[in-house]
């Protein structure tokens, strides 16, 4: 069968008095097929019967369970025995969802490129690599902000991705930009959003996020469950941080690393031409956006100081952001007030601060006070010697807990 541009071409030339046979001859074909064709007037499509198949009239049902079934062919075959009672193999329904398969694939891979005026967005993503610091392999964590119309990139490196350091990269963020966008788009992180039905699109930010967007005065947006890549210049951005900052390079130290990633900002990838724009973040962002943030208001940095009202555990310890922080052990099963300002932890109880600990930046972590646990060693009362006999061997102290236990935690170990 010839294709429709040959017909066309077949037409053209009968007309510029070409005759069959040397049609035939420079299209390649038969001079039967150009007779054909002549005959036709045109193309025609192959009019074949199509066969019948078990799957007849349960197209609109498939298109609907594919969907429901995010694709799993197997799930549809035995919705299809089950609901229609059609027993079909699972090839016959892969083909027939075939189409479908392709378009939802194109639809996962397709975005529109989404810009945004000054000063509108700020979008936010960690990224994650092993990095060479002080001669060992170390998992490092990089929050990354894009502001969506210059393309300045502010950078900060951390252990986790605990939800006080998004906070903590944002905050900075703002000062180091000297304002503040009008929306902060954010992917589905767990630290950041609670709840994000497909389904409904209901959005539930976790509290305290929420908290920290109405104290700076900025709206929070989610990007879509599983398209990650609608925040696409934050996502290039965490990407061109690992191959360009980082690229293989090995630090003496923490404190080397984000003094590189300051510097790196500022020298590197705030003053190169970037490839959509065509100018340097800096210049864009000095020329426009730099005037378009909101104000900085003056205000305490939003974690300067929290209170959490904790009840005291059987080990005499208080868990705040997942680490553990210890209390006079008479305290058990009270409840306390504990106090996080910067990086000092106290608690309170009965007027009267109980316990200081620096604060701690992992999790899972202890930080014990040995003098808190004074006086856990109990003695039984002294025994009676009988006349003639000799005194009995002194008693055991009796401990509360083994005494390895205590001693790891007095060295700063996990009890």
């Amino acid at each position: 069968m010839e294709k429709p541009e040959d017909v066309a071409a077949m037409l053209r030339l009968h007309a510029a008095g070409w005759g069959k046979k040397a049609i035939a001859r420079e299209l390649g074909c038969s001079k039967n097929t150009v007779k054909r064709y002549l005959e036709l007037g045109g193309w025609q499509p192959y009019a074949g019967g199509q066969r019948a198949t078990a799957l007849d009239g349960h197209e609109a049902w498939l298109r609907d369970a594919f969907l429901q079934h995010r694709g799993n062919a197997e799930v549809i075959r035995q919705e299809l025995l089950r609901e229609k009672n059609v027993d079909v193999s699972l090839r016959t329904v892969e083909r027939a969802v075939a189409e479908h398969r392709r378009l939802l694939r194109a639809e996962s891979l397709a975005t529109v490129r989404f810009e945004t005026p000054p000063g509108k967005q700020l979008q936010a993503d960690f990224g994650e690599l092993w990095v060479t610091i002080g001669g060992e392999r170390v998992k490092v964590h990089l929050c990354v902000l894009t502001l969506g119309w210059s393309r300045r990139i502010f950078v900060r490196a951390f252990r986790n991705e605990r939800q006080g350091n998004w906070l903590l990269t944002m905050e900075e963020s703002f000062r180091a930009f000297g304002g503040v966008p009008e929306e902060m788009l954010i992917d589905n992180a767990r630290a950041l959003v609670s709840v994000h039905d497909v389904a409904t699109g209901e959005i539930v930010f976790a509290d305290r996020f929420a908290q920290f967007a109405r104290y700076w005065g900025f709206r929070p947006r989610a990007c879509a469950p599983y398209r990650a890549r609608t925040k696409g210049k934050d996502e290039r951005a965490v990407a061109y941080v690992k191959k360009n900052a980082i690229a293989g390079r090995t630090f003496l130290s923490w404190e080397d690393l984000e003094a590189w990633l300051v510097a790196w900002s500022r020298d590197v990838a705030d003053e190169r031409v970037h490839g959509t724009t065509g100018e340097k973040p800096s210049a864009r962002f000095a020329r426009e956006e730099a005037a378009a943030l909101r104000p900085l208001p003056d205000k305490p940095p939003f974690q300067a100081e929290r209170e959490l009202v904790r009840v005291v555990h059987h080990d005499a310890c208080v868990e705040v952001d997942a680490n553990w922080y210890s209390v006079p052990w008479q305290l058990a099963k009270a409840t306390v007030t504990v106090r996080v300002r910067d990086r000092l932890v106290t608690v309170h109880h009965g007027g009267r601060v109980v316990a200081r600990h620096e604060r701690l930046d992992g999790r899972r972590q202890r930080s014990v006070d040995p003098a808190h646990w004074e006086g856990l060693v109990q003695r039984e009362p002294p025994r009676e010697v009988a006349a003639g006999k000799a005194p009995d061997a002194p008693p055991e102290p009796e401990f509360l807990r083994p005494l390895d236990v205590y001693a790891a935690a007095a060295d700063g170990e996990a009890a």
